[in-house]
């Protein structure tokens, strides 16, 4: 079965940087557009990233040219750089592809 397991939260301050990866397997991974999604408490989930079956990436304006999606088709796996992290960033980063999700990450950016 399929199944997307994020890793690399945790607590950084304000101008910080984290890197996200989701581990993937039970799908031909090469095959399909990868995405990261966010969801902040009392806040309805957001599209962060995506990137494309042949890599090209799409991001929402509010992480535009600081955070980077990539993917290794020969790992399976998914990541996310996040520099110049603001607070409003703190949310529970998911991995997702098609209609199904990971569990999610947490990501907190505080002083």
């Amino acid at each position: 079965q399929v199944q997307l397991v994020e890793s690399g939260g945790g607590l950084v301050q304000p101008g910080g940087s984290l890197s996200l990866s989701c581990a993937a397997s039970g799908f031909s991974f090469s095959s399909y557009a990868m995405s990261w999604y966010r969801q902040a408490p009392g806040k309805e989930r957001e599209l962060v990233a995506v990137v494309s079956v042949g890599g090209a990436e799409t991001y929402s304006d509010s992480v535009k040219g600081r955070f980077t999606i990539s993917r290794d088709n020969g790992k399976n796996m998914l990541f996310l750089q996040m520099n110049s992290l603001k607070p409003e960033d703190t949310a529970v980063y998911l991995c997702n592809t098609r209609r199904f999700w990971g569990r999610g990450t947490q990501v907190t950016v505080s002083s």
